[in-house]
């Protein structure tokens, strides 16, 4: 299977996810794009973290009182979608994405998508 090459633009660690899921497993053009999502998603998720690093945690509401950064209910949200478009693409426990936060429902979920996914089985 040829390779197939990262969307344009992506940051250092989209790309390593890209590359690492798109050399072990097949997707069809749908599932492409629902890893172009993640990824970008990723590199989102990069410049959130950046711009906060040094920013306050809390700030000054419009009542003045104390909340949550924009920043950091932010970033909570775009974890999420993040979890949501590696879980819509059924990997099996042991892909490279697995560090975040992929994982399937139960041994019989590993087994099915173990063997949609992987080449050759």
């Amino acid at each position: 299977m040829p390779k197939i090459p990262a969307p344009a633009k992506l940051g250092a660690k989209a790309r390593r996810v890209w590359e690492e899921l798109t050399a072990d497993y097949e997707f069809r053009a749908d599932e492409l794009r629902v890893l172009e999502d993640a990824c970008r998603e990723i590199d989102l998720i990069e410049r959130l973290e950046r711009e906060q690093r040094d920013a306050p945690l809390v700030v000054e509401g419009s009542q003045g009182q104390p909340v949550a950064s924009p920043l950091v209910q932010e970033l909570r949200q775009h974890r999420a979608v993040l979890s949501r478009l590696f879980a819509a693409l059924k990997l099996p426990d042991e892909a490279p994405g697995e560090s975040l936060g992929v994982s399937p429902q139960s041994s019989a979920g590993r087994a099915l998508a173990s063997a949609r996914w992987h080449r050759g089985a």
